[in-house]
């Protein structure tokens, strides 16, 4: 069985004053407020959105 890489999201800046493609992505990700975190399989759309919003989140891997 191939184990998968997850990683952890955690959001540590507000959505308020972003542009709308910034909070949908927040929101894709499954991220609602200051201080969510969501734990996802570390695939290249996933990274792609987070590199979208890297300032408004925090990434650790979780292996």
């Amino acid at each position: 069985m191939v184990k998968t890489k997850k990683i952890r999201i955690k959001q540590l800046r507000s959505a308020i004053n972003r542009p709308k493609r910034q909070k949908d992505t927040l929101q894709a990700l499954g991220l609602k407020r200051i201080g969510s975190c969501v734990e996802k399989e570390a695939s290249a759309p996933i990274e792609g959105m987070i590199r979208k919003v890297h300032h408004l989140v925090e990434v650790q891997k979780i292996s």
